[in-house]
């Protein structure tokens, strides 16, 4: 054993260092090699080898700077035995003078010479006279063309012109591509082999129709749609044999059933939820005309649960366009209110070019949990509401119906009035805004943006499942989930003004303070500024800034109905700083990520002892750790 150990400590070892070459040129010398080739494959060398080997170097690396354009390299290598069966391969590379593109002539003839396809391949030429010649720069143009017309109808398209000529002593390269397009072809007829859904609702998937010019990649969206569709499974959707007389292709659509009923269960964690389980449950297809039904039940450490079932029916083109049912039960915690909604009615899911949009009709019962003389409210408050609404989200050029994990824009409008049965009169815009901007082939800066506005007749009326919030992992990091809000004043009140609470009398005021809670703001702002640099091996590192806060006005944030002397405030925007890593899984990223306030929170005491005066402290918060899932870098 120790023989065999010292064998394999000194197997053979070459190291190759090339010098006088850029990266890019260094790769593919290294590729030609035939010594990087032995090293990696771990082939025993011997002296008689190694010399065959370096006798290829100098015709190696002519071969390898060719494709880029130099003609006539000077190469010199040496080989140093190290002992023990090891060698280093110096190579010293002097590229010359590189050969130049003199006269491009690149068309497109026949029928299809004015397709926009085809101009555009011809505007963004990577083929420019006076460059240094690359071959990969013109077999790209080559394949580009070729491609094209395959991709777009014209089947029956050949290069009739296809030279490069090289002349090395005078460093010059002429290049000359000529394609004859021919009759673009069009769509036949669709030939659909199902028996899963009426032929009617697979037809309204189709995102070409019969006689369109044949466009490929239609024919991948239909795939694509068709999946997602999650009716089928073993599903193709392919082009049949050509017409080469009437210039027809005809389509044929197989698919078997997927499986109807559709169980699912995920365990989870974010410093936002906690620990966090999900159960679901789907009928994909309830009967032939694509109806479906899902049920899914969530429990979480922080959040608490949520049970939601939805009824889908698909109309229009029901790849994006569908009427749903939907119910929910929930409970939530915000901040210091505890929240039980039940909420059930229809909506309506429309694409209109880049913009889906929403239209909302909920039927909400929601009661809060407020500890007793917050805002008047003793103990739980029961609101009853029927609220309008419409959500408008962009979405990306070709949108399929498929699940998306964020939008560069979102907003979403609500609103009530007692005259609809409501407890509550309120309008309420809420929009998000987000984008990333490269910087550079390693650099991105993200920038985000959030902006609530809220316009109600009496504030302590607005149910807490309609105020705003801030904090959190996807929010201002730095600050507990939702932990960012208005605080209000405990207030116990003498019987005898309690007359005057009902009739809200402009000097109702606290007899005594027993404490503050957080219930939430009608206003919210917060943003990020963030920027992430690439690593190797999917990850990458972040630095931001976020900023925000919820709140009822601008200005410094008190709480209200507090005796003189108690006030408690806090700044209009609270701000943070942190560094993060980045773990860049298939679908999402995980961030996990340290953020550190900048400002001083203000806690007041829940519980005042009876000689406090004045019930708040200030204080720096230290940093925080925030784990989450997301879809950003």
């Amino acid at each position: 054993m120790c023989l065999i150990a010292g064998q394999l400590a000194h197997a053979a070892s070459v190291k190759v260092e090339i010098r006088g070459v850029d990266e890019e040129l260094r790769a593919n010398v290294l590729a030609y090699l035939s010594f990087e080739r032995y090293r990696k494959g771990g082939a025993d060398l011997n002296a008689d080898t190694v010399e065959r080997l370096h006798n290829r170097v100098e015709r190696e690396v002519q071969a390898a700077l060719k494709p880029f354009g130099y003609y006539e390299p000077q190469v010199e290598s040496t080989i140093t035995d190290l002992g023990h069966n090891d060698w280093r391969v110096n190579i010293g590379i002097t590229p010359g003078k590189p050969v130049l593109i003199g006269h491009v002539d690149v068309r497109v003839d026949g029928p299809g010479e004015t397709d926009p396809l085809f101009q555009r391949i011809l505007r963004h030429l990577p083929l420019r006279e006076g460059e240094r010649l690359k071959h990969s720069d013109y077999e790209s143009v080559k394949t580009e063309l070729q491609r094209t017309a395959a991709t777009y109808g014209y089947l029956d398209a050949r290069l009739i012109r296809n030279e490069l000529v090289v002349d090395p002593p005078n460093y010059r390269a002429n290049v000359a591509l000529e394609l004859d397009t021919g009759e673009r072809y069009r769509f036949g007829a669709t030939s659909i082999q199902q028996k899963v859904v009426d032929e009617t609702l697979v037809r309204r998937y189709l995102r070409y129709h019969e006689g369109d010019p044949f466009d490929l990649t239609q024919v991948l969206r239909t795939q694509f749609a068709l999946d997602d569709s999650q009716y089928f499974s073993n599903l193709e959707v392919l082009p049949a044999e050509p017409d080469r007389t009437t210039r027809i292709v005809p389509v044929n659509i197989h698919a078997d059933p997927s499986r109807r009923h559709h169980y699912s269960f995920g365990p989870g964690y974010a410093t936002d939820t906690g620990a966090r389980g999900t159960l679901g449950f789907e009928d994909r297809r309830i009967n032939q005309h694509g109806h479906s039904f899902s049920l899914e039940v969530q429990a979480a450490q922080v959040t608490r649960y949520s049970l939601q079932s939805r009824y889908n029916v698909p109309f229009g083109d029901p790849a994006v366009e569908k009427l749903t049912l939907a119910g929910t039960v929930e409970q939530r915690q915000l901040a210091d209110v505890t929240t039980h909604t039940f909420s059930v009615g229809p909506s309506i899911t429309e694409v209109t070019g880049s913009w889906q949009h929403v239209w909302l009709l909920t039927a909400t019962r929601t009661t809060s949990d407020l500890p007793a003389g917050a805002e008047f409210l003793p103990g739980a408050h029961t609101d009853r509401l029927l609220v309008p609404g419409i959500d408008l989200a962009s979405v990306p050029k070709g949108y399929l119906g498929e699940a998306l994990f964020e939008h560069p824009f979102f907003a979403e409008l609500r609103g009530s009035h007692t005259a609809l049965g409501s407890d509550s009169n309120f309008i309420q815009l809420h929009m998000q805004v987000e984008r990333v901007f490269r910087l550079g082939r390693k650099w991105h800066l993200l920038l985000r943006d959030e902006v609530g506005a809220s316009l109600v007749s009496r504030f302590s009326q607005l149910p807490a499942v309609f105020r705003f919030f801030a904090g959190g992992d996807n929010s201002v990091r730095g600050f507990g989930y939702n932990d960012l809000s208005p605080t209000e004043a405990l207030c116990t009140y003498d019987p005898n003004l309690m007359k005057y609470l009902r009739n809200n009398d402009p000097q109702q005021t606290c007899q005594s303070v027993a404490g503050f809670i957080k219930a939430g703001g009608k206003d919210e702002l917060t943003g990020t500024v963030e920027v992430v640099r690439d690593l190797p091996r999917n990850l990458g590192i972040a630095a931001f800034l976020d900023y925000g806060n919820a709140f009822d006005h601008l200005g410094r944030q008190c709480a209200p109905h507090s005796p003189p002397g108690a006030a408690f405030c806090s700044p209009l925007l609270q701000y943070s700083v942190g560094i993060g890593l980045r773990v860049r899984l298939p679908v999402l990223t995980l961030g996990v990520d340290i953020a550190q306030p900048l400002s001083d929170t203000c806690v007041p005491p829940t519980q005042p002892t009876p000689t406090q005066t004045a019930p708040g402290s200030c204080r720096r918060p230290g940093p925080r750790l925030h784990i989450n899932f997301s879809p950003k870098l």
